[in-house]
Parts: C-alpha cells; sequence; structure tokens
C-alpha cells in the first residue's frame, strides 16, 4: 500500500508544496523505489482529500526535477535521485518569494463539467468569419507593415478605431489616449508597474478576481479588500476605507463583477467617483464583463460618468470575441498613457500587430457585431440554467448572487458546509468549481465558491448544478445528523 503523505493545511506553505517536498524526500531516502507506481492524481486527491490540480502542481514540480516520469495511460514512475554531478541552481532558494497563483487557475481541470474557468465558449467561435478576417488582412497592401516591429501604443488603426467607438459611447475624453495591451491582465499589470510604489496602499473588491491581488501585492502595494454586497462593492466601507487609508488605487469591476457577478447602480457609481476624488485616489475601473448584458438596462461605466475624466478604463476583445487573440486596450489621461507605453515597451515591444489588425477587419466588416449578438443570445440561454438550477437543486438555506450577464455567479453555502472540503467530492463525480479562498482578500467565507457558466451549454449547466446539489445537500444531511446524535454534556 502507498504510503499516505502528511500534510498541515494550517500551514502558510501550500498543499502543493508540502506534498512535492514529501514526495521528493521520499524518493531521495529510498522509501519510495526506482520505478515504483505514484497514484494517480484522482487517486491521491481522494486519499488526502484534496483537489487533484492540487496534486497535479506537486507531480509537476517531481517530473521537472528528474525524479518522476509521467507515462501516458500508465500513470508517473519514480526515476530516482536527481542527476548527480556539477551542482546546480538552488532554484527553491532563488526562488523563494511570493508563492505561485494556486494550481487551479494555472491549470485546467480534466473535470467532465467545469464550473472553473470564466471564459466563452469556444462553440460560438465564427471560424470561417475569422479565416476570412484572417485573409483579408495578410492579402491587404499592409500585410508587410503589420508584420513589421510596430508600435507600444498599438497598431495605428485599431487605435484610431477605438478612439471613435470611446468618443462616440462618452468613454473617451478630449485629453484620454488609448494603449492596446495584451488583454486586461497586461492592462493592470503596467497600471502597478506605473502608478503602484512598494508601500503603497490598494482597495480592491473582496472576494476579487486572484489577478488583481496578486498583481497589486507584486508590485509591492499593500492590498485592503472591500466586502462586495448585492450590489457591488459597499460604498459605505468604500468611503471608510478610503478615510482611513489614503490608497494610491482603488481598482473596481463595476459591471459582472468576477467572481459574484454583481453590478453596482448608478448612483453608487458616482458615489465611488466621488469619495475617491475626495481622497486622491486613482479609480482603475476594470471593465471585461460590461459588454456581456444579456437582460435589463444598461449602466454607463464609471469612465463615462466621470467629469474630471481621471478614470483609467480597462477593457478587451477576450470576453466578447477571442480570449485566444490578446488584445485589449486601456483609456486613460494622456499623460499617463505616454508613461504605460514606456512600461509596455520594456515588457514587450509591442502586442502582436497580426492579432490587433484581424480584430480590426473583424470589427469593421460588421462581423463583430453579429457574434456579440450570437454570444448574448446564447449567455442569456446559460444564465436562465444556472439561476433555474441554483433555485431547483441547491440545499435549503443556500444563496447566490442574480446576474443580469457576464460570466459568473457566486454560491453562499449554509453554515457549517466548506466549498473547499468538498471539492473533492464533487470532483468525483465529475463537476469542479472554484471555492471561495481563491478570492478572498482579508475576509474568509468557508461556503462561497464561483460557478463560472459561459462557457458550458444550458444542459451541462442543469446537470452540473444538479450534482452539486446533491453533495452539497448530502453533506449537509450527514452534518445535521451528527449534530443530532451528539452526547449532550451533563449539567453538574
Amino acid at each position: 500500500m502507498f504510503p499516505r503523505p502528511q500534510l498541515d493545511s494550517g500551514s502558510q506553505v501550500p498543499l502543493y508544496r508540502q506534498l512535492h517536498v514529501q514526495l521528493k524526500d521520499w524518493i531521495e531516502s529510498g522509501r519510495l523505489a526506482q520505478g515504483q507506481r505514484l497514484p494517480s492524481t484522482r487517486e491521491m486527491a481522494g486519499l488526502l482529500g484534496l483537489n487533484r490540480t492540487t496534486v497535479s502542481a506537486a507531480y509537476s514540480l517531481l517530473e521537472s526535477e528528474r525524479l518522476i516520469q509521467g507515462r501516458v495511460g500508465r500513470g508517473s514512475f519514480v526515476i530516482g535521485e536527481a542527476p548527480s554531478g556539477t551542482p546546480g541552481m538552488d532554484w527553491d532558494q532563488l526562488l523563494d518569494g511570493p508563492e505561485r497563483l494556486p494550481a487551479p487557475l494555472a491549470q485546467s481541470s480534466d473535470a467532465a463539467i467545469s464550473f472553473a474557468t470564466s471564459r466563452p465558449s469556444a462553440q460560438f467561435f465564427p471560424l470561417d468569419e475569422v479565416r476570412l478576417s484572417c485573409d483579408e488582412v495578410l492579402s491587404s497592401r499592409q500585410a508587410a507593415t503589420i508584420l513589421q516591429l510596430g508600435s507600444p501604443s498599438g497598431y495605428a488603426p485599431l487605435r484610431e478605431y477605438l478612439l471613435a467607438e470611446g468618443k462616440r459611447s462618452g468613454t473617451v475624453h478630449p485629453h484620454d489616449d488609448v494603449l492596446v495591451t495584451n488583454g486586461c491582465q497586461q492592462g493592470l499589470d503596467l497600471v502597478g508597474r506605473v502608478l503602484v510604489r512598494p508601500g503603497d496602499t490598494v482597495l480592491v473588491e473582496d472576494p476579487i478576481y486572484p489577478g488583481v491581488k496578486h498583481l497589486m501585492a507584486r508590485a509591492g502595494a499593500r492590498v485592503v479588500g472591500v466586502p462586495v454586497g448585492p450590489q457591488g462593492i459597499d460604498t459605505e466601507l468604500l468611503g471608510r476605507a478610503l478615510a482611513r487609508e489614503r490608497p494610491r488605487l482603488v481598482v473596481v469591476t463595476p459591471s459582472f463583477h468576477n467572481p459574484t457577478g454583481t453590478t453596482i447602480p448608478a448612483a453608487s457609481r458616482q458615489l465611488v467617483l466621488a469619495r475617491a476624488r475626495e481622497a486622491g485616489a486613482v479609480v482603475v475601473e476594470n471593465d471585461s464583463y460590461g459588454e456581456l448584458r444579456y437582460e435589463g438596462e444598461a449602466v454607463p461605466p464609471l469612465k463615462q460618468l466621470d467629469e474630471s475624466g481621471d478614470t483609467v478604463l480597462l477593457r478587451s476583445f477576450s470576453k466578447v470575441a477571442f480570449p485566444g487573440l490578446r488584445v485589449g486596450w486601456i483609456t486613460a489621461p494622456r499623460a499617463l498613457i505616454a508613461r504605460l507605453a514606456e512600461a509596455k515597451q520594456l515588457a514587450d515591444l509591442h502586442t502582436d500587430q497580426l492579432s490587433q489588425a484581424v480584430l480590426l477587419r473583424f470589427a469593421e466588416s460588421g462581423r463583430l457585431a453579429a457574434h456579440k449578438l450570437r454570444i448574448l443570445a446564447a449567455g442569456a440561454q446559460c444564465l436562465a440554467a444556472v439561476l433555474d438550477s441554483c433555485d431547483g437543486h441547491l440545499p435549503a438555506g443556500a444563496r447566490f448572487t442574480r446576474p443580469q450577464g457576464g460570466m459568473n455567479l457566486w454560491v453562499r453555502l449554509p453554515e457549517p458546509l466548506d466549498a473547499s472540503e468538498l471539492l473533492s467530492k464533487a470532483e468525483r463525480e465529475g463537476v469542479t468549481y472554484l471555492p471561495g479562498r481563491y478570492f478572498e482578500v482579508t475576509h474568509h467565507e468557508p461556503g462561497g465558491l464561483r460557478l463560472s457558466f459561459a462557457g458550458l451549454a444550458p444542459d451541462q449547466i442543469r446537470a452540473g448544478v444538479a450534482v452539486l446539489g446533491k453533495v452539497f445537500s448530502a453533506e449537509l444531511e450527514r452534518v445535521r445528523a451528527l449534530r443530532r446524535f451528539e452526547p449532550v454534556p451533563a449539567m453538574v
């Protein structure tokens, strides 16, 4: 029988690294012999009550150190000790510092139904229309120029298009400019590099998409979370935090917030702007999901409502078009855009020009607008399916947000259920999700979890939520049964 590793869930060392160190010690000490087969990731996850992707992360480290080898269809086998010879770098010590992203966010799950990834469904990608757009770009007179080095600010025709669209919608002010980026994630990274100094405070929503908090932390910021309620960030608590913390930045996702799906009403958006202005904080608006409204009235972006024009707006083609074409943009005051362009040039010279040109052609031809209509129609069906399924299958006492668009909703399980502990049970039934601990900043919510629904078909959503409902309800009944039979202390 394979020995059971002993892990400490209360340790500051991530579980995948604890597992990696323990297996490495066993291999190097000879406790695990050469040629011995390790349990599969599914078996090890079941043995330890972990997420399979946590086990996969540990196995990947062992394989990178040439201690184990994966064989297709057979599993992972011990090779032996690391090769001897001239000592190499101690990479563990050199890389000591901020931890890697949690494994479930860095690796895809092989669960049959995955609610773990916030992305559109590839089923609706209009491949023939994309091929046509590519052919038109490559057959144009500008093809050679497009394939040359370009400007760090972005492909000029695309920037002109984005500026014109922004002026039409009211998100581009007279002193604004646009910088093309590799998606909103790079936009956030550049903003952190230029505006955040070590020791600065940055306010973010809590819970929040991990890419925001990790980027700001690595920029040297002190990241402070402001709770999110049914209507987005709590403006009263935000006002208090602004007065108390005097932050450098406030980063918010006002429309279809990731992970909760909530939207800040127009009146509250005005409060966010006013209070940030009083505190002297720069507002960074992450508007990745704003165009994905399936029902209800649209709410103006903060950038449009901000009369000063100082709000920094981040947008992307990733959610409404294709995530694989990494094209987003920043709209901000011209002076800031110039500094961001300098930082981008140091980072990667410029965003891929062919992707920019193809997306511009896709938009100008009317194909993007037609594609968006299809995406919105499909998204509305997915949203209806997930809301109906949560109503019908989640256990009594569970609460969940009711977004009008976007890709995510947030579930709060009744106490004492813990979404992290239940994940492995759900995965054994072929369904996965992300528990709330991956999104928390300062507020721990054991029963919280994110369901990302846009990448699934309605039938998959219904089947997946039904499975989750059975898993959660069974655990709730088990816990309550145990409590009923707990002995009552004697009164003396």
